[in-house]
């Protein structure tokens, strides 16, 4: 396996949004109370005192939706500034980001992720659960200020859903070739909603690749990641595809990260529930710091197993939390 030195942080479990994919609808979501989210001191001194001296030295900020998060702009300014931050990233919806984008790159991040899985307003509102209330234009405008800010790369994730914007898929890749932007197709995943679509609710990666190749034409792209997508470009593109190919093409022999909640579970593995550590409940118990970072080494040790021992049977368990509340 790969070095894994890469950090996803969830900073809240609350959204603005309720994509179909991420919290179910109709399903009872126990938001955390707010007493039991990592305070900004506590989540600082997780990172500068346990992760970063065990290895992680790149962070990315999700939710939930972070931007909701109290004094976001403090703690990213605050995380930037660590001389061992290589890099520092953000998963946001974009809906509250063409106020904030400039504030955001003024403190330290660099590279934003923003989803986006239609153009056409009516179907993205359909899919985020607007409940009576157009959001589109509001992401729309967040992604042209970032852009205009200067966030490079700039990357846009798309959810393909069958019957719902699976006959999209050339015009969002599409936005790759004017602009140095970066699609990213990730498929679905059942995590804590299994039966959300049925037996198939995920397009394959390669069935995607095959109608953009007969449209277009598709090279690999000389701009790799370093994550689990894979990166093609269409001929002459400014920008690049990735397929994140997780449900149709495992890729647990290349991951590199692991998953904080925001109440301060950390999870190894994202389709396996075992062997997290509950980094909040001990931090606040007067555990030292020393004796985190040696059990954060041991499930170091021990990820390879828990990734392997998940990547068949990870997809049909039962799982206590949904993707909002995991942290993506």
């Amino acid at each position: 396996m790969n070095q894994v030195d890469y950090l996803r942080i969830s900073l809240i479990d609350r959204c603005n949004f309720r994509c179909q994919y991420c919290m179910p609808e109709g399903a009872e979501l126990d938001y955390i109370l707010k007493q039991q989210l990592l305070t900004d001191a506590e989540l600082l001194t997780l990172i500068q005192e346990v992760f970063i001296p065990v290895g992680f030295t790149r962070f990315r900020l999700t939710g939930g939706e972070p931007l909701l998060r109290p004094r976001v702009v403090d703690l990213v300014e605050a995380i930037a500034s660590f001389p061992q931050t290589q890099d520092l990233s953000m998963t946001t919806n974009g809906f509250l980001l063409a106020s904030m984008a400039q504030n955001l790159y003024d403190a330290g991040l660099r590279r934003i992720n923003i989803s986006l899985d239609s153009l056409d307003p009516d179907i993205f509102d359909q899919i985020i659960g607007n409940r009576g209330r157009s959001r589109w234009q509001n992401v729309w405008e967040g992604i042209q200020q970032a852009y205009h800010v200067g966030f490079n790369p700039l990357k846009l994730n798309v959810v393909i859903i069958p019957g719902v914007n699976d006959h999209e898929v050339l015009d969002l890749a599409a936005l790759s070739i004017d602009k140095q932007w970066h699609v990213r197709f990730i498929e679905f995943m059942p995590i804590g909603n299994s039966q959300l679509f049925g037996d198939r609710g995920w397009v394959s990666s390669e069935q995607l690749r095959q109608q953009i190749r007969e449209c277009w034409g598709l090279t690999e792209s000389q701009v790799c990641g370093s994550g689990p997508a894979d990166v093609f470009q269409i001929p002459g593109a400014k920008g690049t595809l990735g397929f994140i190919s997780q449900m149709s093409e495992c890729f647990c022999d290349r991951c590199n990260r692991m998953r904080l909640s925001a109440d301060g579970w950390l999870r190894p593995c994202l389709l396996n529930e075992s062997e997290q550590l509950d980094l909040k409940t001990a931090l606040r118990a007067g555990i030292s710091t020393a004796k985190l970072r040696e059990q954060v080494k041991h499930l170091l040790a021990i990820k390879p197993e828990i990734n392997f021992k998940g990547r068949d049977t990870g997809t049909i368990g039962v799982y206590s939390r949904t993707m909002s509340q995991i942290g993506g």
